[in-house]
Formats: C-alpha cells, structure tokens, sequence
C-alpha cells in the first residue's frame, strides 16, 4: 500500500508538470503589447564590447562592424578592457574604436563593465538611439545592423537577432550547446513575438533602445545572468521586445564537458537569483486590464513544469529503489531492472524526438550534416546532465563570474 502512494505521488508530479507546461503555452497567447513605429530617419547606434583579455578573437568581430552594409562609425564602438596592458586595445585602436579600461576591478561581470561603459558615454556626453551589445568573440553577418534597424523603426524597446555558432562542427559537445540556443529562440522566442509576449534574450547580439538606457544612467543587471535579469525587467516593465531571425551573429560554444558545465552551472545559479529577485514583483504587478499579462503569467511559472518532471522520476527511481531494498527478491530485482531501462529509453525518446523538432525547424544554423546527427543522438544525453548542473548551482558557496577561454575559429 505505502509503495503504490508513493509511486501515485511521483505520477502526480509528472502529471501535474505536464499540465503547468499547457498552462504556461495559454498565457503566451494573452499578451497585446503593440508596438509604436519610429519615425527617426537617422539613428545612431553605439556598440558595447566587454573584452577581458579578448586579444585571440575581437578582430573578427571589429571587422565584421566595419563591413555592415548599414555602416556604424567605429568611432561609436566601445571596447571595454580591465587593463592598460592588454593586448586587445592595440586591436580595437587599428579598428579605430573607442577603449574603456575599467576602474571598479573588485565589481566581477558583464554587467558592471556595461555600467562603466555607459557611465563614461554619459561624462563625455554623447547620445545614442540604441546601443547594441555583443561578446567578443562574435562575427556579425553584414547584414546584421541592417536587419536590427528594422526592428528598432518598428518601434521595439529591445531586439535580439538569431544566434548561429561559429564552432558546432567542432565536437558533439559544441553541436549540443549550439541547440540551447535553437531551443530558446526557434522553439520558444518564434512563437512569443507571434502572440507579442516578450522574447527571452539570452546571451548578447541584441539592442536596447537609448532612451531607456539613458533613464537607467548606466546598466543596471548584476547578476550572473544580466541577460536573463533583463528579459525580466522588460516582461515587469511592459517593454516590447522582439526576435528578429534575419539579423544573423555567429557565437563561439564550448569544446570541452568542463567549460560546458561551468558556463550552464553560472546560467543556472544566475537564473534563480534573477527570480528571487524579480518574480515576486511581477507577480504583485498583474491585473486584469495588464497588456502584458500574458509574459507576466508565463514567466512566473518559468522551469515550473520541468522541475515537477523531474522530481516525479527522481520520486519514482527512489521509491523503486526502496522497494528492492526492503522486499530483496530476485524477480523484483528483475522488474524493477526492466522498468528502468523502459523509464530511461522512454526519456530518451521524449528527448530525441525534442531535438528532432529543434532540428528540422532549423534552416539557417551552421552545422553540418554529421554533427546533426552526433547531435540529433548525444543531445537527450546533455540535457540530462542539466540536472547534476542545477545541482552544482544550487551549491555554489560563490556567485562569482568564470571566464570561458576562446579561441579565434573560423567560420565555415
């Protein structure tokens, strides 16, 4: 009796996970947050590039500005160094951008080398229409800020552009964290801006309208995960943020399992220090007449549902566990052995199929046919080892930012 309520607490959970995941699917239809064309037939854009010891690949990206079609002055690109002796500022001098070295050393992350940035514009009182930010290692396709500017008249607060990989082909795990991305945009951001919710941005390749930025004085996202945090400002605050997947960067993914989980491990613990910050405010902030409740009701729940999913298979694994333990007989044994191995393929599948979907709606992403399919059959196996991830977050003693080496790679 006490077997078969602990395994009906476990299908509870995953029913239960289930039903969360159709709930947040409804809310996304809910929003209608128009947007309000710029008539502005002129704006100048500014360029943020945080670039800590950045020398192996910043070239790549000065140079991809300085080819866009819609051409940005590079005297309006800001390189953002911690030292005077870094070889990344001879780079950015010959591209003829701008150098801010960092003074506040003590103040780790991407945020705060923003927030001097932008406090230094601001002392020599320059004025932007937007600001765009990237990574270091990121190359622009030229027709990039072309693209973004469409998006910008159209009147949106924020945009972000497709994000494809400069290195996929390297290796299963480069393949594999590629499609995090696709998952987040293809997947999920593709069908936010069909109902107009808000998009998740993640990671750089985005904009922010000046204005806005002016009325912060500065950037004002600190924790491990500015990007995640800004996504929930913009839903609180009833920003118009969209996808646009004509504006296309390359990004530079991990080749090793370590640098993998040490960049999700920071993922993770940012993105529940976002939440305990922010969640509670948005949720306070929903009324009924709100034009973004959708975002706001989608967002509360945010990895709700997947939680709930895998606490009913840890809850199920354990108690089956306990049962053999307790009754040790050689046919329980066996059946407990073949229900896991139906359990563990029948995720797999689950997973496969997930991956299947993010790779067949994906027309544009640089990766070749065989590392699709090193991906199509190894990434269920990397989404699994989100959770030993979550668990490595959850016990992180420092909420400290880890620098990910890059190296200069060519995109093919």
């Amino acid at each position: 009796m006490l077997f078969f309520i602990a395994s009906s607490i476990s299908l509870l959970f995953l029913i239960s996970g289930f039903i969360v995941f159709l709930f947040g699917i409804h809310y996304t239809k809910k929003n209608n947050n128009p947007t309000i064309p710029i008539s502005n037939d002129h704006p100048r854009f500014a360029v943020l590039i945080p670039a800590r010891d950045e020398s192996r690949v910043i070239s790549g990206l000065l140079e991809s500005i300085a080819g866009q079609t819609r051409s940005v002055s590079m005297q309006d690109v800001y390189v953002i160094v911690e030292q005077e002796n870094d070889p990344t500022i001879a780079i950015a001098k010959k591209y003829q951008a701008q150098v801010i070295v960092r003074r506040h050393l003590d103040q780790k992350g991407k945020g705060y080398a923003l927030q001097e940035a932008l406090t230094a514009i601001f002392a020599n009182h320059q004025k932007y229409d937007a600001y765009f930010i990237f990574d270091a290692d990121n190359i622009l396709d030229k027709n990039f800020i072309m693209e973004m500017e469409k998006t910008y008249r159209q009147g949106y607060d924020i945009g972000i552009g497709y994000r494809n990989c400069k290195n996929g082909n390297s290796n299963w795990i480069a393949s594999c964290s590629t499609l995090t991305f696709s998952l987040l945009n293809t997947i999920m951001n593709r069908k936010r801006i069909k109902y107009q919710a808000n998009v998740i941005i993640s990671g750089t390749g985005y904009f922010i309208k000046g204005d806005i930025v002016s009325k912060w004085q500065g950037f004002p996202f600190h924790t491990l995960t500015e990007d995640y945090e800004l996504t929930l400002y913009s839903i609180l605050n009833g920003y118009k943020t969209y996808y646009n997947e004509e504006a296309c960067y390359y990004d530079e993914q991990p080749t090793t399992y370590h640098q993998s989980r040490v960049q999700r491990t920071r993922w993770i613990r940012g993105y529940f220090d976002a939440r305990k910050i922010y969640v509670p405010q948005i949720r306070h902030s929903i009324h009924q007449n709100d034009r973004n409740i959708g975002s706001k009701k989608a967002e509360v729940l945010g990895v709700i549902p997947y939680i709930l999913m895998v606490i009913g298979l840890i809850l199920w694994l354990l108690i089956n566990v306990i049962e053999v333990f307790v009754n040790p007989s050689t046919q329980l044994k066996w059946l407990f052995v073949i229900n896991l191995i139906g359990m563990c393929l029948f995720a797999y599948v689950i997973l496969y199929l997930v991956t299947l979907v993010i790779i067949i709606k994906e027309k544009k992403l640089n990766l070749k046919d065989y590392a699709k399919w090193k991906a199509l059959l190894l990434h269920p196996f990397f989404l699994v080892t989100y959770i030993s991830c979550a668990i490595r977050a959850l016990f992180m003693k420092e909420r400290v930012w880890e620098k990910i080496e890059h190296k200069e790679v060519e995109i093919k």
